[in-house]
């Protein structure tokens, strides 16, 4: 099997198994930011959040929440950060959402990158006709 997820949700990748069922299967990160750090991935391989199917768009992200307020219950977090990449940044080509406990001051705050500002509100009025008109493609 090439997709490591796919060996995971097959059971031949042996993972600290939170929540199993025929949509999604969560699972301790091997590589948590903090302790509790869960990935969810849809059982059928899918690379970006993108290639979800529609039908599946609620179920699976309806696993996310459900994790989501599992792991703030079950570590005593204030809070969660939840994320996906697509394509880039994306270690595993397999559709994976992070949900890591947070905390107010937990350090996390040079995880993300640097943020910008749009030139004037022209260059961001085109930026989003650029993407209303995406959305009718």
């Amino acid at each position: 099997m090439d997709c490591l997820f796919c060996a995971v949700v097959a059971g031949s990748v042996p993972v600290h198994r939170v929540l199993e069922d025929e949509v999604a299967v969560a699972f301790l990160d091997h590589r948590p930011l903090f302790p509790g750090h869960v990935l969810v991935v849809p059982r059928e391989h899918v690379e970006t959040v993108t290639d979800l199917a529609a039908d599946q768009v609620g179920p699976f992200f309806g696993r996310v929440q459900r994790v989501t307020a599992a792991v703030e219950r079950g570590t005593a977090a204030a809070g969660s950060f939840v994320a996906a990449n697509n394509r880039i940044s994306q270690s595993v080509p397999h559709l994976h959402v992070h949900v890591v406990p947070r905390n107010r001051k937990d350090g996390l705050r040079g995880f993300f990158w640097p943020r910008t500002r749009y030139t004037d509100d022209a260059q961001a009025a085109e930026v989003a006709r650029h993407i209303r008109a995406a959305l009718t493609r």
